[in-house]
């Protein structure tokens, strides 16, 4: 599925499916894979983001990449092979049943799109090929490397090309070097179907355009047996559209779908009174929060209000004492004496110091 995948993705044990489907989106995520396995085997659900369908297959039987790598003599495996998305196809999908074409327009959608005129055959390194039997009504998945090699050059000729060093220790001339019988051992078992004419140039050496070049395949696996079981309507729930082996009947339907619907309204209705729970108490929350910034706002005040009165009784015994000196001197017509009209300020009365060591003896002279 390389590059376009979402590999950068930390999951975590306690991840459900909900948490992939809401950030798909911002990954730019179409297509959702998973595996799952049960007593009875092991099944492949395809799901389509973010309101489905999804498609349940049941796995016969699957080779892992390194496994099919392993077997393989000649191995073709390099990372400038999975920069580019691979190219999907499609053998035998053309039946009865409308479930063969939703499963051809799922993979489709899996991949971008190719278009023939502005396409670079260079970046078309890889191949997926979907294979439907209709005897046994199993898909097999099978996922190669392309190389494209000139066709109509001796093996000498090849390594000059490709720039590699021949061994020359068994000639005595060059001219027996490149004198060689025209063809490879890998190119004679090539089929002729297999033979194209290049319409552009290729990046790989003796690839020229509008020369004559064979194609091959390397298998990089995995290889995987698949059988359509069932088709949903939604991701992971939804009206069953189609099943391989339990088949309903009209009222069967119409009773499901009944029951779905119940289900469907009994949930938007919990929803909703969920919501209104939540206004309710988004409300009572914002009178509370006014209500104690009244209540601090009000203490604020009052607190204004005594520092206000205490300062203005300060002042105002000041101002008394003014007054009583000034009816003194002009009763008496003396200076009144300067302790004669202030407060007396409370003295602390002092203790007593209480000595809390023993005091010595005096030492007797002996004589």
């Amino acid at each position: 599925m390389e590059p376009f995948t979402a590999s950068s993705l930390k999951i975590r044990k306690k991840n459900t499916i909900k948490d992939f489907v809401s950030v798909a989106s911002v990954l730019h995520v179409s297509h959702m894979c998973i595996f799952t396995k049960t007593e009875l085997g092991m099944y492949l659900k395809l799901c389509k983001l973010p309101k489905g369908p999804t498609l349940t297959f049941k796995i016969h039987s699957f080779s892992l990449t390194r496994d099919v790598i392993s077997m393989l003599k000649k191995q073709l495996v390099y990372e400038e092979a999975f920069k580019n998305s691979p190219l999907l196809i499609l053998n035998n999908f053309s039946g009865e049943g409308m479930q063969l074409k939703l499963i051809a327009s799922t993979f489709q959608n899996m991949f971008p799109t190719i278009n023939l005129t502005t396409i670079n055959l260079s970046t078309i390194r890889r191949c997926i090929c979907l294979n439907y039997n209709t005897t046994s009504k199993t898909i097999d998945f099978r996922h190669y490397a392309i190389k494209v090699v000139p066709v109509g050059l001796s093996r000498g000729i090849k390594k000059l090309v490709q720039a590699k060093i021949p061994n020359l220790s068994k000639c005595q001339d060059i001219s027996e070097f490149l004198t060689k019988p025209t063809m490879s051992e890998s190119e004679a078992e090539d089929d002729e179907n297999s033979h194209v004419t290049l319409s552009q140039k290729l990046s790989s050496r003796g690839n020229q355009a509008n020369s004559k070049s064979a194609i091959r395949l390397f298998e990089l696996g995995p290889r995987i047996t698949l059988q359509l079981i069932k088709v949903e309507n939604g991701l992971l729930d939804g009206e069953v559209l189609y099943h391989e082996f339990i088949h309903k009947t009209k009222e069967e339907k119409l009773a499901i779908k009944k029951r779905r619907e119940e289900k469907k309204k009994l949930k938007e209705k919990r929803k909703r009174l969920q919501e209104e729970n939540k206004k309710k108490k988004e409300i009572q929350k914002q009178e509370h929060k006014e209500k104690s910034l009244k209540g601090i706002q009000k203490k604020r005040e009052n607190d204004m209000l005594l520092q206000k009165i205490a300062k203005e009784s300060t002042e105002k015994s000041e101002l008394e004492e003014d007054d009583d000196a000034q009816y003194y001197r002009e009763e008496v017509g003396e200076e009144p004496d300067k302790d004669l009209f202030q407060t007396k300020t409370g003295t602390k009365r002092p203790h007593k110091h209480i000595m809390r060591y023993k005091p010595k003896k005096a030492k007797l002279d002996k004589s």
